[in-house]
């Protein structure tokens, strides 16, 4: 189809992860390997304004990456047949409902998002199936998949075992390293994180989809540096606050709400504190789930401001409650977020963790909504 459409313009919608933003290199490099024009536009969340505006006009080519599985229907619904829409995620998928946006999800053919391959996987399978050349991306696929905590696994063992035979990835005692770009895999993995994420505001998307491609140069090593300081810094200010205060508590859930303390930064950074308290033992409790609450700020980079007022929650499962999940004893975080903010929040993610966008006002219905369906669960 895309074949068909020969269009002389591509637009990629991405996450600003690492895996997101090597999702983004990969299809930018393979689509203009094939003589097209590439757009790259980072969205943290598929904004309901957002993408109707994106899909307002039509003959277009957009992808999404690493973003859009979980809000398949939406787009659906948005595009409604004008725009062929490729979707290469491996958050939980919803089902398409339109002919021209195909959900390219592995998790439709039986592979789990949560440990078998990241969005850079699923994006460096369609790029090898575009072009054999795109091989030489490979890298891009185990820096995205580092995410994922089993490491690689199933697709990811596969991936990494080609690209240690084509020499795309060198074995380096314990660490993986990509000689093109003369650094380790989860080196790379690391400095994204903070660029995408923390310099979400500041042109650091782009930034990374460069640094995928080419490598880090001095000035950007600084830029990441002083990035990553900043984030420290508010860590250690929010920890301090909890240690101090603890965390709010219902009977399932254990909670804060960082407000406008990682103002100027892009509020994937509450997901990754969320990840990290999960592990402060002295701090949490290991059987309720831990909710993050941060303010969004309304300028979107590259597209404009939003007409609401929006707060992002950040969902995380600590690791004795896994087992539960995988049992079917407990909902899984994106379940849990999807049903407690049903009609009023843009919800996804996995099972351990996931995130909702919502307005300010509904921030307590969230909380007394997954009290209500914890409860019925138990």
């Amino acid at each position: 189809m895309l074949r068909k459409k020969s269009p002389n313009k591509v637009l990629i919608i991405h996450h600003d992860d690492a895996d997101g933003l090597c999702s983004a290199a990969i299809m930018k490099k393979a689509l203009e390997r094939e003589g097209l024009i590439v757009e790259t536009f980072c969205l943290e969340k598929v904004y309901n304004e957002v993408v109707a505006d994106l899909h307002s006009r039509e003959g277009n080519v957009l992808f999404y990456v690493d973003i859009g599985s979980s809000h398949a229907d939406l787009i659906s619904e948005l595009n409604d047949g004008r725009n062929l829409t490729i979707i290469l995620d491996h958050h939980d998928p919803k089902p398409s409902r339109d002919d021209m946006v195909l959900d390219l999800n592995l998790e439709h053919f039986g592979f789990k998002g949560e440990t078998d391959f990241s969005g850079a996987t699923c994006c460096y399978l369609f790029a090898k199936e575009l072009n054999n050349v795109n091989s030489d991306l490979g890298y891009l696929a185990l820096v995205g998949s580092s995410e994922i905590p089993e490491r690689f696994k199933a697709l990811n063992s596969m991936v990494l075992q080609e690209t240690l035979e084509n020499g795309i990835i060198r074995q380096v005692g314990k660490s993986l390293e990509i000689p093109r770009l003369g650094i380790k895999v989860d080196v790379l993995f690391s400095k994204l994180q903070v660029l995408g994420a923390v310099g979400y505001y500041e042109g650091g998307p782009d930034m990374g989809i460069k640094a995928c491609l080419e490598g880090i140069d001095k000035t950007l090593e600084d830029k990441i540096n002083a990035l990553e300081e900043r984030r420290k810094n508010v860590n250690r200010k929010l920890l301090g606050r909890l240690y101090r205060e603890r965390l709010k508590e219902t009977k399932h859930i254990q909670w804060f709400d960082a407000g406008d303390m990682y103002a100027g930064m892009g509020t994937k950074v509450i997901g990754q504190f969320c990840s990290f308290l999960s592990y402060q033992t002295r701090l949490i409790k290991p059987d309720k789930y831990i909710l993050g609450f941060v303010n969004v700020p309304p300028e979107i980079p590259k597209w404009g401001k939003l007409k609401e007022n929006f707060v992002k929650a950040s969902v995380r499962v600590p690791r004795p409650m896994q087992k539960m999940i995988d049992q079917g004893k407990l909902p899984g975080a994106v379940n849990l977020v999807e049903m407690a903010s049903k009609d009023f929040g843009m919800a996804d993610g996995h099972q351990y963790a996931a995130n909702v966008v919502l307005p300010v006002a509904r921030k307590f219905e969230l909380l007394e909504n997954a009290e209500r369906v914890l409860e019925s669960e138990a």
